[in-house]
C-alpha cells in the first residue's frame, strides 16, 4: 500500500504543478507561482525516491523560500502604483459652495479649480451657499466636503 502511494506521488506533484500553473494563468496577479515551484522541488525529490514526508518538507520549504525571496522584487515591478488623475488633484483643496449642500435632498455644488462639481457633506451636515469647504475625497463624480477651518485657509488669529 505504502509503495503504491509512493509511486503515485510523482503523479500527485505533476498534477499540483499543472493546477498551480492554471490558477496562476487565470489570475491577474502573481498568486500561486511559488507553490508551483515548491511542487516542482517535491517532484524532483520524488524522482530520487525521497520519503513522502520529505517530499512535503521540500514542497513547503521551497515554496516559502521562493515566496519570501521573490515577492518583494515581484511587487516592485508588477504592482501598479495608483496614478493620481486630474480629479484627484482637488482633494485637500478649498472650494466655494455654489449651491446649498444637503445630503438628504441630494443637492449641492461647489466650484474648485474653475470647475463646478456636485458635492455632498462628509458628516451629513447642511452647508450653506458661499461657504468655503475643503475637499476630503471623491466618491464617483461627487466631491465629499467639510466646512473649512482657519487652518485650512492658512489664517492666523
Amino acid at each position: 500500500m505504502l509503495e503504491l502511494i509512493a509511486d503515485n506521488m510523482t503523479i500527485f506533484w505533476v498534477v499540483l504543478i499543472i493546477l498551480f500553473s492554471v490558477v496562476e494563468a487565470l489570475t491577474a496577479g502573481l498568486t500561486c507561482i511559488w507553490f508551483g515551484v515548491g511542487a516542482a522541488a517535491a517532484l524532483v525529490s520524488a524522482f530520487f525516491g525521497a520519503e513522502i514526508w520529505l517530499q512535503f518538507v521540500w514542497f513547503f520549504i521551497v515554496s516559502i523560500a521562493a515566496l519570501l525571496l521573490t515577492r518583494p522584487l515581484v511587487r516592485k515591478y508588477v504592482d501598479t502604483v495608483k496614478q493620481p488623475t486630474n480629479a484627484d488633484m482637488v482633494i485637500g483643496r478649498t472650494a466655494l459652495v455654489t449651491e446649498d449642500i444637503d445630503n438628504i435632498a441630494s443637492t449641492g455644488a461647489v466650484t474648485v479649480g474653475g470647475k463646478v462639481w456636485t458635492a455632498r457633506s462628509g458628516d451629513g451636515s447642511r452647508i450653506e451657499r458661499d461657504c468655503i469647504v475643503v475637499v476630503k475625497r471623491i466618491e464617483g463624480v461627487k466631491l465629499i466636503v467639510e466646512p473649512a477651518t482657519s487652518a485650512d485657509l492658512n489664517i492666523t488669529e
